[in-house]
């Protein structure tokens, strides 16, 4: 693979005038953009640049709306209901986000609900966020159909993400962030982009048979994360990141690969608590002797990578495939 280095500027630019050039708005192009180099730069790949060219040929398909203006609502001191409006997440997430810090101070709990959604990217960004602010935060999302339940041979569930995150009194949040397919799915996208194979118990086929074909994969079903256990955790995820707040199940929810068929309309939950309210003043430095002991026995705690391969992006920029730079120069020109 020949690499082109970019500065996270260069990347930004990159990406957002892609998206504008595929009917797009400056302003939603530009919050995408910054998500998807920050996910590039955090060693997420699977959410980053590589999911360019399928934002774009859904924007200029309508299958996401790229001009969408998402609708906030507070349907309760601690709720809001946030109507994306079949547009991209990313700037409705980040329009919610900001009020959910305020509004946990005032209720202990703040919780932000999406509706006609789309596809999140990495949600322990999300959830860093709100714990840099001070607050625990817990995120959920489902996404379209990939997994069967465990026994089953249909695809009722997506890898439906989950994410974690706590302040830390001294230092460093903590950072759960995982999808409940064994790997997620960017990364066998990925595969099929870079045509290479995938490990063995990542996928299964259409028939249901082990494969090692990315594109097979793709087609087939995602192997669950923890067996049945994973596929119990995804139907928790169903209910709360999409029966709760009006969004498609899994199954009713159209790929975010492809620029076919009706927007997914997929949904999330975030859900901030200020710790102080909850366990008092000195929860954050509980945390912290908790994420000091897993650290000095097993060398670095859940976050951590991801962080450091941030701040090194942000001084030294990122490489990305070359082909994946051109394809994205090449969009709309």
């Amino acid at each position: 693979m020949t690499g082109v280095r970019l500065s996270l500027a260069e990347a930004e630019a990159l990406v957002a005038g892609a998206l504008v050039r595929s009917r797009t708005s400056p302003a939603n192009a530009a919050s995408v953009a910054a998500a998807l180099v920050r996910a590039e730069a955090s060693g997420q790949s699977g959410h980053g640049l590589r999911r360019v060219t399928s934002y774009a040929a859904q924007a200029r398909s309508g299958k996401v709306d790229g001009f969408a203006e998402p609708s906030l609502a507070h349907t309760a001191p601690g709720v809001l209901a946030v109507d994306v409006a079949n547009g991209f997440a990313f700037p409705a997430i980040e329009r919610a986000v900001r009020q959910l810090p305020a509004i946990a101070r005032r209720q202990g709990v703040a919780l932000a609900g999406f509706r006609r959604s789309h596809h999140a990217g990495v949600l322990g960004l999300l959830v860093e966020d709100l714990a840099e602010a001070g607050l625990v935060a817990l995120a959920f999302a489902n996404t379209p159909a990939a997994m069967a339940p465990w026994g089953g041979r249909t695809a009722l569930f997506g890898t439906n993400p989950i994410a974690f995150a706590a302040p830390c009194e001294g230092r460093a949040p903590v950072v759960v962030d995982l999808s409940l397919s064994k790997v997620a799915r960017g990364r066998i996208m990925a595969a099929k982009q870079q045509g290479i194979p995938i490990p063995e118990g990542w996928a299964l086929d259409p028939e249901g048979r082990a494969t090692t074909d990315a594109a097979a994969g793709l087609a087939g079903t995602m192997v669950p994360l923890g067996d049945a256990k994973g596929t119990a955790l995804a139907l928790m995820v169903e209910m709360l990141a999409a029966g709760l707040v009006g969004a498609n199940y899994a199954a009713e929810a159209s790929s975010f690969f492809d620029a076919e068929g009706e927007p997914p309309g997929v949904g999330q939950l975030v859900i901030a608590i200020d710790p102080g309210l909850v366990g008092g003043a000195g929860v954050t430095a509980r945390f912290a002797e908790l994420a000091a002991a897993v650290e000095a026995d097993a060398g670095r705690v859940p976050g951590a990578r991801g962080r450091s391969l941030r701040m090194q992006a942000a001084s030294e920029g990122i490489v990305v495939d070359e082909a994946v730079v051109a394809e994205i120069r090449s969009i709309g020109g």
